[in-house]
């Protein structure tokens, strides 16, 4: 039997920066076992790529959609990616600007 593995971008937007959401969703995405990465953007919205068996990234694609109880996620817009095969989940510390 084949894992389904896949890989997915979402830019979540409303009042997620300043709430603790990159590090809720690194723990969200260890404790899921998902590797990725986590950064702010330069206008307000946060982005996330998550890669894994199928149920672990919707299961971590929905916590998104709420984020930690300070939060208020108005959207959340998903891309398919292609695979990479990363390891661990990281928060980045810089805005980025245009990913």
């Amino acid at each position: 039997m084949t894992l389904d593995v896949v890989r997915v971008r979402a830019l979540v937007s409303g009042r997620v920066q300043g709430v603790w959401y990159r590090e809720t969703c690194r723990q969200e995405a260890d404790r899921l076992r998902v590797s990725g990465w986590i950064g702010n953007r330069d206008d307000g919205r946060v982005v996330l790529e998550a890669e894994g068996p199928r149920p672990a990234v919707e299961a971590l694609l929905a916590w998104a959609r709420t984020g930690p109880p300070r939060a208020v996620v108005d959207s959340v817009a998903i891309t398919d990616l292609p695979l990479d095969g990363g390891t661990g989940f990281e928060v980045l510390s810089r805005p980025m600007p245009g990913r």
